[in-house]
């Protein structure tokens, strides 16, 4: 398939995808500072998790396109021995990402709730933590990233119609998806001050099912290698 594709389509779905992760690693800028909060004895992000956490998935999908777009540059032999290894070293990354976020959220969102649910002094001191959301800034990026993550998609329909015979990459895209419109709907949901809890909600669900996909992945890239060194 690769000699039929519209290689200036395919090359600008990758580049979507690559400002799609660059821009979910910097939301924390466009989102205002964050306020920081103690945690047993460690430092957190107070808000702004539900967008960063999208990245653990986008991530996945960067490299997909990466290493499809690898095949251009590369021979086929060394194509097959170098997508197994990265496959495995940037899936394992995300598998360790996604499950320090799942940890780490669980741990804050405890916090959360214990404070939200002990009137007055505990509400009192989540209010003054967690309960001004930029709620506005937050919807601005969501909608950007949906934006680029629909132009990526039909861009790799115009490159080849083919693409959405390959059903691993369409179930990556949609969940990638997907994941932006689960945190839109929980920042959305619920009024202002609570916010900050239904977002750590949407970021520890993205986390789980990056967590999944990272699995899948090194499973892949195992008997890729395995194969390779054989």
């Amino acid at each position: 398939m690769s000699d039929a594709i519209r290689k200036p389509f395919f090359v600008l779905a990758l580049v979507l995808v690559v400002l799609t992760v660059l821009l979910e690693m910097g939301s924390a800028l466009l989102l205002g500072p964050a306020q920081v909060v103690s945690v047993p004895g460690m430092q957190h992000q107070a808000d702004g998790w539900g967008v960063q956490s999208i990245v653990l998935v986008d991530a996945l999908l960067m490299l997909t396109l990466g290493l499809m777009g690898m095949q251009f540059l590369l021979s086929q032999e060394l194509h097959g021995r170098a997508q197994g290894i990265v496959t495995l070293v940037v899936s394992l990354l995300v598998l360790l990402g996604a499950l320090a976020l799942v940890v780490t959220g669980l741990q804050l969102l405890g916090v959360m709730l214990a404070l939200l649910l002990a009137p007055p002094f505990g509400t009192l001191a989540y209010l003054a933590v967690w309960g001004h959301f930029d709620r506005s800034a937050a919807s601005l990026v969501l909608a950007m990233l949906l934006l680029m993550k629909l132009g990526c998609g039909l861009c790799l329909l115009l490159a080849h119609p083919r693409f959405l015979l390959l059903k691993g990459l369409v179930l990556l895209w949609s969940t990638s998806v997907v994941a932006g419109l689960l945190v839109a709907f929980l920042q959305g949901m619920v009024p202002g001050p609570l916010v900050s809890v239904t977002d750590l909600v949407g970021a520890i669900v993205v986390a789980v099912v990056a967590v999944l996909w990272a699995i899948h992945a090194v499973l892949l890239s195992l008997r890729s290698v395995g194969r390779a060194l054989g």
